[in-house]
């Protein structure tokens, strides 16, 4: 379960009840001359196969000397197939901003020029959410004669919001871009820092006095459709990030530095326990025999007693609730947990600090200091005293102090332990001065993984019978946590029967059963039984038999050319221990060898091996890391291989 809560109010799109906007959509005028000329620009040859093609697209960041902004964006886009009539123009807006002004036209593919009436802009947002109420809302433009072959055209307006004073600039985009441009107006005397985020940059021009542009031209799109094990499209998109406020400081961990103590004063004073906060805390903590066991306690409160429900309005989506009200009303976001927590363990005597991340590993970019993420998790200090082996999400700072890396709001988690979804990554941790970018810890194999143990019975005619138990821990055991709660008997019967469907055609689930430990730290067993009839294949007197009954750990895979990186989701121990009582009248004639594989990344080892009437099957797969560099596609390749290979070997047995 990736846990998201938006902190930053840009990310989050909600429809609510239409606000007025008289007059921003101006009365009938010609397409502009920028529009004429970006209408004339052929489309370039890489762009063909594209949907739509970007011909033109320039925001212009105009800011006073409050740092406040009024951003102009231009852009042009040309429909390019059917599937391209989507690709329209938008512009987000919140109760601290105010489109003064947002038109948008179409060049017909008969040349005819239409312009967008009121009734063609709609206020649109994310109602698949329904656990979020927001006053942010993004406003779309649908103009008419979007058809294969037409331009459109928009330009629009809009003061941003004044506690905002940095541009993150989305350079690349799923469709091709021609021309993009991004200017930078500043007041005499005020400084400005950029930073980028993927492949490729552009120098900055300075056109008037502080008054900078960025161009970029022939972008192609990131395009990850059939690159099997990609990171996520926003951790590899190209993008840079412009800092004008207090950020805007000589050198990245300066930067970063100069952000996290922005948030810190943003949430000065939200945390504050108030008496019922500490009331609750002693009851808690009473007879907690160390830090451990003190620690857990609030956590799994946070985690069992408060509702996750989202609320954003203006500056909230950035600044938590205080905590006393957070606790009186029983709900919160991230950020809100993460305030909750840190109150409470005040209480307790521990320090804790905010760390914004974001919950798709890699977009948060040590090397482009910016408030982009959506999600807030929380680091919590470890005494210098404390030693305990449960605590495995550690990090340590510049100056030698150790934090436990914790996300209140995964409820499957438990304390000491981090979700694979953020391991690896990168957050800011924001202590005032002692403010800096940290990455995320990975976590030892033996954290997560799964032990499974098989007994089958396989007769003459091919039919397999048996029941295997499976032991999850970890991070898998949390998602199965989170599955349990999510479905019903129904649903998880029949999801089972596909996941088995998958290794065994043909296979019934004659009955299943969980074991849900009320202990976040304690594994999650599953207990079910199966038959699957010709399993075993007859091949004249010899029978085909597969050892590995159940259980696929190969990804889909090529031999393309390999530009990003690979990820391979987490790092875990996975355990297989099956036995196969063989049918009478029949004997191992054949069996597969060993296999023996040892990587800095991963190791696979399996071994098939008879006794008596019994064929035994073992496996032990290891995943050390998270990602791997492009570079090791070919070793990722031999692990999958091997991984292949042995899934698909099979033990020949022979009729006496």
């Amino acid at each position: 379960m990736k846990a998201s809560c938006w902190w930053i109010a840009l990310s989050a799109v909600v429809l609510l009840p239409e606000m007025s906007f008289a007059g921003i959509f101006g009365k009938k005028a010609p397409v502009p001359q920028w529009g004429l000329d970006a209408y004339k620009t052929k489309t370039p040859d890489y762009a063909h196969d594209a949907n739509a093609v970007i011909l033109y697209d320039e925001y212009v960041e105009t800011i006073d000397a409050q740092g406040r902004t009024v951003e102009r964006e231009r852009e042009a886009i040309r429909i390019l197939k059917p599937q391209g009539r989507g690709n329209t123009c938008a512009v987000g807006h919140d109760e601290d901003e105010k489109i003064n002004y947002f038109r948008a036209w179409t060049i017909g593919a008969d040349e005819k020029q239409y312009q967008a009436q009121d009734t063609d802009f709609v206020d649109v947002g994310d109602t698949d959410i329904p656990i979020m109420l927001s006053t942010y809302k993004v406003k779309v433009a649908h103009p008419p004669a979007i058809d294969v072959g037409a331009v459109v055209i928009c330009e629009s307006e809009e003061v941003m919001q004044p506690y905002i004073q940095e541009k993150d600039w989305q350079v690349q985009q799923g469709i091709p871009v021609v021309f993009e441009a991004l200017e930078i107006d500043l007041p005499p005397g005020k400084a400005h820092f950029e930073a980028w985020h993927g492949a490729g940059s552009a120098k900055a021009v300075e056109v008037s006095p502080n008054h900078w542009r960025w161009e970029m031209r022939d972008v192609h799109p990131l395009d990850l459709r059939d690159i099997p094990s990609h990171p996520e499209w926003s951790a590899l998109a190209m993008r840079m990030s412009v800092q004008w406020g207090d950020a805007a400081v000589d050198g990245k961990d300066n930067e970063w530095k100069a952000i996290g103590a922005w948030v810190t004063k943003l949430e000065s004073g939200r945390p504050e326990p108030t008496p019922e906060i500490a009331t609750r805390v002693q009851t808690l903590i009473a007879g907690a025999p160390d830090f451990y066991t003190k620690l857990s306690r609030i956590t799994g409160s946070i985690q069992n007693e408060i509702r996750y429900f989202i609320v954003l309005r203006g500056i909230g989506g950035l600044q938590a609730h205080y905590a006393g009200d957070i606790y009186r009303n029983r709900y919160g976001d991230c950020k809100d947990k993460t305030t909750l927590l840190i109150s409470m363990l005040q209480v307790a005597g521990i320090r804790a600090y905010y760390m914004p991340v974001d919950s798709r590993r890699g977009v948060v970019d040590p090397d482009d200091p910016s408030l982009l993420g959506n999600h807030m998790i929380t680091a919590i200090e470890i005494p210098a005293d404390v030693q305990d082996t449960r605590l495995q999400a550690v990090v340590k700072a510049r100056d030698g102090k150790r934090y436990l890396i914790f996300d209140p709001t995964n409820e499957r988690t438990p304390a000491g332990d981090l979700p694979a979804y953020e391991q690896g990554g990168y957050g800011l941790l924001a202590a005032g001065d002692a403010s800096q970018v940290m990455q995320l810890p990975i976590l030892t194999p033996d954290a997560s993984g799964a032990e499974r143990v098989g007994e089958f019975k396989l007769t003459a005619d091919g039919l397999l019978t048996g029941s295997v138990e499976t032991t999850r821990m970890g991070d898998e055991g949390g998602d199965v946590r989170q599955t349990l709660k999510q479905e019903d008997q129904k649903e998880l019967h029949d999801g089972l029967e596909r996941s088995l469907g998958q290794d065994i055609p043909g296979v019934s689930l004659i009955g299943f059963k969980y074991d849900e430990p009320k202990d976040l730290d304690k594994p999650v067993k599953l207990h079910y039984e199966l038959s699957a009839q010709q399993y075993a294949r007859q091949a004249g007197p010899l029978l085909l038999v597969r050892p590995r009954v159940v259980g696929s750990d190969v990804l889909p895979s090529d031999n393309k050319t390999r530009t990003v990186p690979i990820d391979l989701e987490a790092t875990g121990h996975w355990h297989d221990s099956y036995d196969i009582a063989l049918p009478e009248g029949y004997a191992v004639d054949e069996m597969p060898d060993p296999v023996n594989l040892e990587m800095d990344f991963a190791s696979y080892h399996s071994s098939v091996t008879s006794k008596g009437k019994t064929l035994h099957y073992e496996r032990d797969y290891k995943v050390k890391e998270v990602e791997l560099p492009s570079g090791r596609a070919q070793d990722f390749r031999k692990l999958e291989s091997t991984i292949l290979t042995d899934e698909k070997s099979t033990v020949v047995l022979k009729r006496q």
